[in-house]
């Protein structure tokens, strides 16, 4: 039997047959289709939790008192339950295979801009955190070495203190608020970042110059810890293990 009988007679099998075409094309459709749903579905959740994990800093590394930490997962105790401008400084100058190392200092208070007040943390870094933390500004600048030095009271403003004090949409640079009452002047706002993984809004937050928090809105003379990013993602263990 040659190849054109064989499609003469399948042929009048479908037409002989239709329904039961129609039924057996469909089934074969709704398979392929939900296969190809779910790989769909597969790699835009992949996409999705790279996105977030990039956001964050796929190269981070967080370097806390009594404890070390990559992407927020604990790497293991140390000896140290202080950390000082020293470590930073030692790490800078020392190591390999960090690109970045910025302290921080956190306090939480009352921001008041006239009549409108929200409470958020004011988080006090050096120049190099907004690109370890992959921070980009909107509008205005980062303060300089000579306001870190100087324990200048300038800040940059997240959208979400933005949005409580000015309102959606405003630009506030060159204005002043107070932080814990002491006034600060906006030199910078960030771009919007929005939620990370675990729901945080990554927008509500000041930065401002490490020693002007350390000094004057937290009274104290350590760092709450310190943040840095690997030279490359693929150098990232051998980073951990350098700052161990």
């Amino acid at each position: 039997m040659n190849i054109s009988n064989l499609f003469k007679i399948a042929l009048r099998a479908l037409v002989r047959n239709k329904l039961r075409a129609i039924l057996t094309m469909l089934g074969i459709i709704i398979g392929v289709a939900s296969v190809i749903a779910m790989l769909a579905i597969g790699e835009g959740t992949k996409k999705n939790i790279q996105g977030q994990m990039s956001s964050m800093g796929t190269n981070l590394i967080m370097i806390m008192p009594n404890m070390q930490q990559r992407g927020g997962v604990s790497l293991g105790a140390s000896s140290s339950m202080v950390l000082k401008m020293n470590d930073v400084e030692t790490l800078r100058n020392e190591s390999v295979y960090l690109a970045e190392v910025s302290p921080q200092v956190s306090a939480n208070g009352q921001v008041i801009y006239g009549n409108q007040n929200t409470q958020t943390t004011v988080y006090g870094v050096s120049e190099e955190y907004l690109a370890i933390r992959k921070l980009t500004i909107e509008s205005g600048r980062i303060f300089n070495a000579g306001e870190v030095r100087g324990m200048s009271k300038v800040c940059i403003l997240g959208q979400t203190v933005i949005e409580e004090l000015f309102g959606k949409g405003s630009d506030p640079v060159g204005l002043t608020i107070r932080i814990k009452n002491l006034p600060f002047e906006i030199i910078g706002t960030l771009e919007d970042k929005g939620e990370s993984g675990m729901g945080q809004d990554q927008d509500d937050l000041i930065l401002a110059p490490y020693t002007t928090v350390q000094r004057r809105l937290a009274a104290i003379d350590y760092i709450n810890g310190i943040y840095a990013s690997a030279v490359s993602e693929e150098k990232s263990a051998a980073a951990i293990e350098e700052v161990t």
